[in-house]
């Protein structure tokens, strides 16, 4: 599965697109990688390959996920903004 899939999905099963997650987790003052899986999976469900994926968004920034984990393109502003 691409990295942008394991988003896609996550933003499938729980409605909240990958930027609002990177916002929640600012919010919550949310920064190491750990806290930040053990957030998505008990406050919103998620399975540790996808927490995983959203964890690297967060703590690793979007530039970087670009550059290294898609090919330099990265939506983070969910699956309505693409249709």
């Amino acid at each position: 599965m691409s990295f942008q899939a394991y988003l896609d999905n996550a933003e499938k099963q729980t409605g909240i697109t990958p930027r609002a997650f990177v916002d929640l987790a600012a919010g919550k003052n949310l920064t190491k990688h750990g806290e930040i899986i053990t957030w998505l999976k008990t406050d919103h469900g998620l399975g540790h390959g996808h927490a995983t994926a959203i964890a690297r968004l967060i703590t690793k920034g979007p530039e970087f996920v670009a550059q290294n984990h898609t090919d330099g393109v990265l939506h983070l502003d969910g699956l309505a903004a693409r249709t």
